[in-house]
Order: structure tokens, then C-alpha cells, then sequence
């Protein structure tokens, strides 16, 4: 049985530059690096950075989003807009959200929630087609 996510590896093109970024957000800690990868937590969630030449340029919806409280939001948000993260979405969801791009071009989001309160709201306002099932 799954019991839910291990951890995220982005593939990355310059190891040190990637390094850089990743210590800039607010809650990120450097467990360890080495020439071609480091590894990072964030509260419970393990992230690898492993340098790779084919990494490509994605245009899907895929991203990654790291939870936060709805007090430091602005703050972190505003970081990220002193050091230049590229903005690739703009938030038309329940709760705070701040979509950014990684040097790489990795999509991703600061979000202010959780599933409950989303699903909560999705009751309240569904989306088309949309069925519960608990």
C-alpha cells in the first residue's frame, strides 16, 4: 500500500545556481550536495535537485506547491519578487496561491491550505462535472 509522497526530484541544469534558489525560500533546509545533486527538506517533503543536460522546457500544468501560512504569505511572496522569480500563473483558485518559476523552469506554487479547505469550497462552488465521493 502507498502511504503517500517520498520525494520530489527536479532535474536541474546548473547545480549551483539551482543550490542558490532553493535556499532563498523561507523554510528550505540543505541537507547535503555533491557535485551533481544536493538534497533539501521542507517540513516533511524530501527534495533532490540532480543535475541533468536534458532537462526540457515544459508548457502542462504540472507543478509543485509548498504549503505555507496565510501570515507569512505576503512575506515570501515579496522575497521572491526581490530576487526576480518569474510569475507563470496567475492564482483563480480557493485560497492563496503564488505560481513562480525555478531557474530551471520548474512550475512552482506557494499555497495557503489544505485539501479539506479546498474541498470544502468546491462543495460549496463545484466545478463543472464535478462528484464527491466522501
Amino acid at each position: 500500500m502507498l502511504t503517500g509522497l517520498n520525494h520530489l526530484t527536479l532535474a536541474v541544469t546548473n547545480i549551483d545556481q539551482s543550490i542558490v534558489f532553493y535556499q532563498q525560500l523561507p523554510g528550505m533546509k540543505l541537507h547535503a550536495r555533491w557535485e551533481q545533486g544536493a538534497y533539501f527538506s521542507c517540513g516533511d517533503l524530501w527534495l533532490c535537485l540532480s543535475q541533468d543536460a536534458a532537462v526540457t522546457d515544459k508548457r502542462d500544468y504540472t507543478h509543485y506547491a509548498f504549503s505555507l501560512s496565510a501570515e507569512d504569505f505576503p512575506n515570501v511572496v515579496k522575497q521572491l519578487e526581490t530576487f526576480g522569480a518569474v510569475v507563470w500563473k496567475q492564482n483563480r483558485s480557493e485560497g492563496a496561491s503564488h505560481y513562480f518559476l525555478d531557474p530551471d523552469g520548474h512550475r512552482l506554487e506557494l499555497h495557503v491550505g489544505n485539501l479539506a479547505q479546498r474541498l470544502a469550497a468546491c462543495r460549496a462552488k463545484p466545478y463543472a462535472g464535478m462528484v464527491f465521493f466522501d
